[in-house]
């Protein structure tokens, strides 16, 4: 096992615990257990898309895409005014996309892309809602064939984690609004 795999097996199944974890009611969102483990996750699966980057070849689609959800995760836990964070993330998504096209490697770049999208999209709505799990439950979906694609395991399986669990917390969100 490299330390690339243990990094990336660690930031996994933490993003997995804070998906899984249930959605609280809290004062601040650094006040939030479930924030946290994003946050922490995020981190570490940055820290392994670069190391896989630099040692072995890997996607930098993935740094691209860690880089947009750390930078996401310090404004949710900043608490930052929506008027600001999600003007930045926007523009930071739009600067990203560009750069992916700019990297362009083939059709799975376009799948990346619209995941990448659906991901910065998700993050910029307002938290706890169907919208927002709705658009974080595509992005995953796309981002896991693209991982499969690349032949990133634990990504592919941390997406299609991700996807299930935010598809879950949208329909039971939605189910409580149609009730």
């Amino acid at each position: 096992m490299t330390i690339n795999f243990i990094v990336g097996i660690i930031g996994a199944l933490t993003l997995i615990g804070g998906a899984a974890y249930p959605i609280e009611k809290v004062s601040h969102p650094s006040k939030s257990v479930k924030n946290w483990l994003f946050l922490i996750g995020g981190v570490l699966m940055f820290a392994y898309a670069l190391l896989n980057y630099l040692t072995t070849g890997g996607s930098i689609f993935f740094v691209l895409m860690q880089t947009l959800i750390n930078v996401s995760s310090v404004f949710m836990m900043l608490d930052t005014d929506d008027r600001i964070d999600t003007g930045i993330i926007s523009a930071l998504g739009l600067i990203l996309i560009g750069v992916s096209f700019y990297l362009f490697e083939g059709y799975q770049t376009i799948i990346f892309v619209a995941g990448l999208s659906g991901i910065a999209v998700g993050y910029v709505m307002e938290m706890n809602t169907f919208k927002r799990n709705f658009a974080l439950m595509l992005g995953s979906m796309f981002v896991t064939v693209f991982s499969y694609m690349v032949g990133d395991m634990i990504f592919t399986v941390l997406n299609l984690f991700f996807a299930i669990f935010a598809g879950y917390w949208a329909w039971k969100i939605g189910g409580k609004k149609s009730q």
